[in-house]
């Protein structure tokens, strides 16, 4: 198959189907994250721009178990 048969068949498929397909090719054994995130660098929007996003210094945290 070529990837242009391919990307309908990808377009069809829920969420959680997309996300167990990227699960199922990291896990493949030989993938490299880090190489990953060199071809294809993180979002804008993939991890928080805030500087003290979560509050771990807010009240509260030290009740969490």
């Amino acid at each position: 198959m070529t990837v242009q048969e391919i990307l309908p068949l990808i377009a069809d498929l829920t969420l959680l189907e997309r996300l167990r397909l990227v699960r199922l090719i990291v896990e493949q054994p030989g993938v490299d994250e880090a190489a990953i995130y060199k071809i294809l660098p993180s979002g804008r929007n993939e991890f928080s721009s805030d500087e003290d996003s979560l509050g771990w210094e807010s009240e509260g945290w030290e009740d969490l178990d």
